[in-house]
């Protein structure tokens, strides 16, 4: 055998410098751990093997008695050792979800409340809203905003009795997109950048399952404004293209290219700055994406220079500029290109610089520039072309050539001839840069004092993976006139899949193997007030004064206890050689029922309290591995029974009040009462702990409810509230139901509660020693008040004040 070692600092005991100690609960550590380990309470430590709460002598270690035997008999030490997961049962999970804590961690501020958002409908807009894909709305403080959509989700779980938290289904829709949509997603929420407008978050429509990208709304353009512009006019132009450029070069520090622009991507705040809308980007990327599958629907492949005049007419009569590479590669994409194409893509930040160039043309020249446009793609296109690249490109050359830019620009817009000329080049490699478009614009407004602006011409290096708007996946996720698209695009999958061009996300699917589904169990006369479970049966007892039984198989009933000439209030099950039901009612009746078979109708033994008619008998009970039943009473104490003879061991006395409920996790007898506080008791020697709840005086939160789970401790409170407490320290505090929470559960990450407002909230607990998170998962909505909840192997056990108890489990 091996040496016996501390489980602390794993020296082994010698017996000089290593000394074994042993503790009140059996284990063993050296005098030095002992010494060194954390006392939260006076006179208390936790063993380190087992982690109960023991007495600890003030004199220190010493005190205690040495483990002589241990360093005698080495074969012994398997005897003291804690097995690791001796006793640990893997948790059954209530509800399977595919996410993982960061993920959520990484979404769920970014989704923001459902009544932050209120969504503005037009009548004429009314039939089309659930479709439609840019909406306007306002936030809470009269904000008003954007609403793009960028995902579906299914109305209502209507299948599943537990009702998913808005959060939950929005982080579970979020979950269905594609990784490339989420990349894009947390990239443009991401963006905080000058002169490009504020994208607040996404929020879900959960009457018609859209979830929206919200951004900021600001006042649009007015082409009329500029149909009449003057030499003096040439400043505030100016202003406004260098404040578009400025934009895109800020975008291009977050790894983004527009790929496109419009008209509708340029807005102003009240001071008349211009900026770059998000949102109408990615709308406007939409839009060319309709606008190509629309136009080559009924083409053959590959398409000519006419066909492509088609769509370049489409794209202008929307007043959208768009490059002849960023064209090209969504041709391509779409397999609409000549076989010898070069599958090198020329898309890159200087992509932006021909758009920009063309809506300053555009802002500067007003309506008769796209009349131009359009007339010289019809000229061009009418002469026809071969199927040649040069052909093609060959469209937009003749398209730059015919803008008589030098007969509209005159004056001081003379000087910026030259480089818009060169903004137009077919070659992105070959134009200029958008930092010398902005410095041409500026000069039109004031001479710089310095040649040489080194910091316009650095590198730049995108914090996130770049990707082209006009490309996203966020562009694709529209329904071309409620059709399906005749194909995929390349890479995506087909098959059961979602057809492309639709967000069809089922929210169930994703996050559910199965539904939350639902039966009842009747056979109470009145309100159910107990629940336990124990040698493959429920229990559960009733006002009704009896204890009925029921198959944990098919929740069939199987047996009444009857004997109770009270009110029956509380309810546990012990498992052992002769497994027994234990049972406590209001007039201080405490019965002992056997649990084998043949099952009887009367008790093995019972026993009462003393009674005095002052109080309201028991309240609450639980057990310990010493043999003793724990009752809680109306007459404000705790007392211990020997359950072998009923006889009283001892009465524990300090509440104030009621002793209404009662937990023993870890060697520590956990109980609550209505005068708000919760005392920690030793198993072994029945002496005080601690106290907790006792930080707030003058203020007294009556404690209806406990559970405890390792080493986490939940309480439940007459106002709604909770207080979560790991290793005895507050970690959390809030208030998760409008009235009184009489019943609690809680089974590793899952917390139930119920009681009050007819409502089982289902929440999830995350965190780690320093804090503890509690999300509110969905809620299970009732008939009547919750009285009591059990949570077993995956299944859900729910007492009502209607007599009623339902079992919810996880169905396919």
């Amino acid at each position: 055998m091996e040496a016996p070692e501390c489980p602390v600092c794993l020296q082994s005991f010698d017996g000089e410098s290593t000394v074994p100690r042993v503790l009140a609960c059996g284990h063993t550590a050296c005098e030095e751990c002992l010494t060194n380990l954390p006392k939260k309470f006076p006179d208390t430590i936790r063993c380190p093997a087992c982690t109960v709460l023991v007495k600890f002598p003030p004199q220190g270690p010493s005190a205690l008695p040495k483990n002589i035997d241990l360093l005698r008999l080495f074969p012994s030490i398997s005897q003291i050792k804690l097995e690791p997961g001796r006793n640990c049962k893997k948790a059954v999970e209530f509800v399977t979800r595919s996410w993982s804590d960061d993920f959520y961690a990484t979404w769920k501020d970014r989704i923001l409340v459902h009544d932050a958002v209120s969504v503005e409908i037009r009548e004429s807009e009314s039939s089309d809203f659930a479709s439609a894909s840019l909406l306007c709305g306002s936030l809470r403080d009269d904000l008003k905003v954007s609403l793009l959509r960028v995902a579906s989700f299914e109305h209502d779980d209507c299948d599943s009795v537990l009702k998913y938290s808005y959060v939950q289904r929005m982080i579970s829709c979020l979950w269905g997109m594609r990784e490339e949509e989420r990349d894009e997603l947390d990239a443009i929420i991401s963006v905080k950048q000058r002169g490009v407008s504020k994208v607040f978050g996404l929020w879900g429509d959960l009457k018609n399952g859209v979830l929206y990208l919200v951004g900021e709304k600001l006042t649009g353009f007015l082409l009329e404004e500029f149909d009449s512009l003057t030499e003096d006019d040439t400043s505030r132009l100016a202003i406004i293209g260098m404040q578009i450029c400025e934009a895109l070069l800020n975008l291009h520090k977050e790894g983004l290219m527009t790929g496109c622009l419009s008209v509708s991507c340029v807005k102003f705040d009240e001071f008349e700055n211009a900026y770059v809308d998000l949102i109408e980007l990615i709308e406007t990327g939409r839009n060319v994406y309709q606008i190509i599958v629309e136009e080559t629907r009924s083409f053959s492949k590959p398409i000519g220079a006419s066909e492509m005049g088609l769509i370049l007419v489409g794209l202008l009569q929307k007043g959208i500029f768009l490059s002849s590479e960023m064209l090209l590669e969504l041709l391509k994409e779409r397999n609409m290109l000549i076989k010898n194409a070069s599958s090198k893509s020329l898309v890159s930040y200087n992509s932006d610089v021909w758009p920009v160039c063309f809506l300053v043309l555009k802002i500067r020249l007003g309506k008769r520039f796209t009349e131009e446009l359009i007339e010289s793609v019809n000229c061009v296109g009418a002469k026809g072309c071969e199927e040649g690249i040069e052909d093609l490109l060959g469209l937009y050359t003749g398209i730059t050539e015919k803008v008589s830019l030098e007969s509209e620009l005159q004056g001081k817009f003379k000087t910026m001839v030259k480089i818009l000329r060169q903004c137009c080049c077919l070659d992105p490699q070959a134009r200029p840069v958008l930092t010398d478009l902005w410095k041409c614009i500026r000069e039109l407004v004031v001479k710089p004092r310095f040649n040489s602006m080194s910091g316009l011409h650095r590198t730049i290096y995108g914090k996130r993976k770049e990707f082209c708007l006009a490309r996203s996946e966020l562009c694709r996720l529209v329904e071309v006139e409620s059709k399906e698209l005749d194909e995929e695009l390349p890479g995506m999958n087909t098959g059961d899949e979602t057809e492309e061009g639709k967000v069809d996300i089922d929210f169930a699917r994703r996050l559910l193997e199965g539904k939350v589904k639902s039966k009842d169990m009747r056979g109470h006369q009145d309100s159910v007030t107990g629940l336990a479970v124990g040698g493959g049966f429920l229990f559960s007892s009733s006002y009704d004064r009896t204890i009925h039984i029921w198959s944990l198989k098919d929740f069939s009933h199987v047996h009444t206890f009857k004997g109770h000439q009270d009110k029956v209030m509380a309810l546990i099950h012990i498992e052992g050689t002769d497994p027994v039901c234990v049972s406590g009612d209001g007039g201080g009746g405490i019965f002992i029922w056997s649990t084998t078979f043949p099952l009887k109708e009367q008790p093995l033994r019972k026993w009462y309290e003393p009674k005095d008619w002052r109080y309201t008998g028991i309240h609450a009970l639980a057990y310990s591995e010493y043999g003793h039943v724990y009752t809680g009473s109306g007459d404000n104490t705790i007392k211990a029974w020997s359950l072998q003879d009923g006889n009283l061991v001892c009465t524990l006395s300090g509440h104030k009040s009621v002793v209404s409920t009662l937990v023993v996790v870890n060697g520590v007898l956990y109980s609550g009462s209505w005068d708000g506080t919760i005392r920690l008791w030793s198993l072994s020697d029945h002496s005080l702990l601690t106290v907790l709840g006792e930080e707030t005086p003058g203020i007294v939160r009556s404690i209806l409810s406990l559970a405890a789970d390792d080493q986490t401790l939940v309480a439940a409170y007459q106002n709604g509230d909770i207080q979560i407490w790991r290793d005895d320290t507050l970690m959390n505090s809030m208030q998760i139901q409008s009235g009184a929470i009489l019943s609690i559960a809680v089974n590793g990450k899952w917390l139930f509660t119920g009681g009050w407002d007819k409502t089982i909230n289902v929440q999830e607990l995350s965190g780690d020693e320093i804090s503890v998170d509690c999300t509110h998962v969905g809620s299970i909505p009732g008939s009547s008040v919750i009285t009591s909840l059990l949570y077993w192997e995956g299944k859900l056990f729910a007492g009502f004040a209607d007599k009623t108890i339902k079992v919810y489990y996880c169905g396919h």
